[in-house]
């Protein structure tokens, strides 16, 4: 068996090799996968079987950190915007709070002069 093994066809000619004398690479099918998804994530072979499905493992755990802080970003960011729209809410119940007050005090006001001006009369 060689050395290292760094790609799908250096894999499949061990395997032939393997073949012709009766004998399996040992973990084949695993091992042809694994390197299959390297060369897909553009990630180069270790050339051997352990070293490769430990990088592999490390792919997965970096893409599994990559989207658990992506996750916690975005439950981050819709706090952020809930509590921005609750402040506005607050701030426009307030200023609503304002306005009817004032609407109020006039309204008195001008009921009360009516009243000045009504009980005037003769």
């Amino acid at each position: 068996m060689a050395d290292k093994i760094n790609s799908i066809e250096d894999l499949e000619e061990v395997r032939a090799a393997a073949a012709s004398q009766g004998t399996t690479v040992p973990d084949y099918y695993q091992w042809y996968q694994v390197m299959q998804q390297l060369e897909e994530l553009g990630v180069e072979s270790t050339g051997s079987y352990a070293g490769d499905k430990a990088k592999i493992e490390e792919v997965r755990q970096a893409v599994d950190d990559y989207i658990r802080e992506a996750q916690i970003e975005q439950t981050a960011t819709e706090n952020r915007k809930e509590n921005k729209q609750v402040k506005e809410i607050a701030e426009t119940d307030s200023e609503q709070t304002v306005k009817a007050n004032v609407a109020n005090a006039t309204s008195s006001q001008l009921i009360a002069d009516y009243m000045k001006i009504y009980h005037l009369l003769p």
